[in-house]
């Protein structure tokens, strides 16, 4: 019997699957990595946003205000170094607290013993001899009473925003008025933040010294990117190069270049730049070309918002001739 044999073939076919257009899959990626990157950034900002406080509470506390961080907000490890931030301020101003104090204190006990010394000087008799000891006995006077004030001023004042300008524009109309030659040039308007009291001591010391040894101050006050700049310029004989750093020492005067009867004990530039420095700002001297001293303040410009911050100028303004 005869068996037909025959071959099967069998083939599978799959269904076709409905095609994905390419912008379909940019759109899925772009929108996934921009959820992403959303996310990042509020981590980020979030993490961010307490050591950026802390940043700018520690250069505020640098410029003597008084500063105290949320201990109750943010991480743990945020809450903790605004704990540790807060108890360095507190020990901070209680250094500086007693170090005023203890210093008004020497300078105040210092009168008796100097008013004293001084009465029993008056009963020598006239010479040479007891002229130079009231010298000296006046000059350790004035240096108790610059103390004491600069005591003061530090233990009584606290910093405030203040426009520089017509703080500097008012110190020079008070010299002004009792005939000193002062000239002011400003701009329209530049707040900062500082101890007004002690800030007017600084610029009446830098006005006082450009009159007594230069026969007149020009003052002007400008913006200097984030810093506010007043300079102070007279037409002395200027300040040899090797001392232009050593002036600002406690006691120390230039004889060969400043008359010393014209002058202080030598605190002023130190006490001055110490002020200064307090503030986050500093002072510098430097010869100018065409003779004459230049006295240069710098002081962080407060940040505001408006046109006043803009530098706009004033013509200039003669206050005395």
């Amino acid at each position: 019997m005869d068996v037909t044999r025959r071959r099967l073939n069998a083939a599978t076919v799959q269904p076709a699957r409905p095609a994905v257009s390419n912008s379909s899959l940019y759109f899925s990626i772009l929108t996934s990595v921009a959820m992403v990157a959303l996310v990042a950034f509020f981590i980020s900002c979030r993490i961010s946003r307490p050591l950026k406080q802390i940043g700018e509470a520690a250069e505020r506390l640098g410029r003597g205000e008084s500063v105290e961080l949320d201990e109750r907000r943010g991480p743990d490890e945020v809450r903790r170094a605004a704990t540790a931030f807060n108890t360095m301020g507190a020990r901070l101003r209680r250094f500086v607290d007693d170090r005023t104090r203890m210093l008004a204190a020497v300078s105040h006990d210092l009168r008796t013993p100097i008013t004293n010394l001084r009465l029993r000087v008056e009963l020598l008799d006239e010479g040479e001899t007891k002229q130079r000891m009231l010298d000296n006995v006046e000059e350790l006077r004035l240096t108790a009473e610059a103390m004491l004030s600069f005591a003061r001023e530090e233990g009584s004042e606290e910093a405030r925003a203040v426009d520089l300008v017509s703080l500097v524009e008012s110190v020079c109309e008070d010299m002004a008025d009792v005939g000193a030659p002062v000239s002011f040039d400003g701009a329209a308007k530049l707040p900062a933040i500082c101890r007004p009291i002690a800030m007017r001591r600084v610029v009446r010391n830098l006005v006082e010294n450009a009159i007594a040894y230069g026969a007149e101050a020009r003052v002007s006050v400008r913006p200097d990117g984030g810093d506010i700049r007043v300079t102070v310029e007279d037409r002395g004989p200027g300040i040899p190069a090797v001392d232009i750093e050593r002036v600002f020492e406690p006691f120390v005067r230039l004889e060969t270049s400043r008359n010393r009867s014209t002058g202080g004990v030598g605190l002023g530039l130190s006490i001055a730049r110490s002020i200064v420095r307090g503030h986050g700002g500093d002072i510098c001297l430097e010869n100018r070309q065409d003779g004459g001293l230049r006295a240069v303040l710098t002081l962080p410009a407060m940040h505001v918002v408006g046109d006043d911050r803009q530098g706009r100028r004033t013509p200039a303004r003669q206050i005395a001739a």
